[in-house]
């Protein structure tokens, strides 16, 4: 697992126990064992409660609280959908080539679109390095074909509607929308570099989506 639990609620139970037979043993809290036992049942539950939210794979609700894979780690096993719908795994899209996967929010929003023209513009030079560019995002599959369509470069696009992708890269959050009232889960904006063995050997992601890796810094990074 990504996250690491503290410790378990055997674990739990064991610690309070302890706690509750020294308080029986002092006279002042004597006659407050069972308001001590409520405590312990009270403080097992929430602890079984904070357990299965990291069991149930929840997402933080805010962007600094992302926790990527990092440099080194194997791309973990997901699945994306192709501008056909059809859905595919990610270590079929990788191959065993060398990759640059862009996670970016959608084709809605400018920032991602900027960047993702900027890199674009450098797609020759990746190419040469026999790198090919993997752009991901939450867009349905129609909408990544739409923006596949209008895009003038050659890069792979494809939907994460489902979040697999996002989520087992450590980049999910949830952010409330004012235009859709509601909340949604997005990608925390990231660049990855991936070698022809499928390990990362580059991670870049800033929590603030208004800010990204520069093109010449992504070309520095590449071997």
């Amino acid at each position: 697992m990504d996250h690491i639990i503290t410790f378990d609620l055997l674990d739990s139970h064991l610690f309070l126990h302890l706690i509750c037979i020294r308080w029986n043993k002092s006279m002042y809290l004597r006659s407050n064992c069972s308001m001590l036992n409520k405590l312990k049942i009270s403080l097992l539950f929430l602890l079984g409660c904070t357990s299965a939210t990291y069991l149930s794979g929840a997402v933080p609700n805010d962007p600094l609280n992302v926790n990527p894979i990092e440099v080194g780690s194997m791309v973990p096993e997901a699945e994306l959908i192709t501008v056909k719908g059809d859905t595919v795994s990610l270590s079929d899209v990788i191959g065993e080539g060398k990759v640059i996967i862009i996670f970016y929010r959608g084709s809605w929003c400018p920032y991602c679109t900027k960047h993702l023209a900027a890199v674009g513009h450098h797609e020759q030079t990746i190419l040469k390095k026999d790198y090919r560019i993997i752009a991901i995002s939450p867009d349905l599959p129609e909408g990544a074909k739409k923006y596949a369509g209008e895009t003038e470069f050659n890069y792979s696009i494809y939907s994460d509607s489902n979040l697999s992708t996002t989520r087992a890269f450590g980049l999910a959050f949830e952010s409330y929308s004012k235009w859709m009232q509601k909340n949604q889960t997005l990608p925390v904006p990231a660049v990855y570099i991936i070698d022809a063995d499928g390990r990362v050997t580059f991670r870049h992601f800033n929590a603030n989506y208004r800010e990204r890796l520069a093109p010449e810094d992504l070309l520095n990074a590449l071997n």
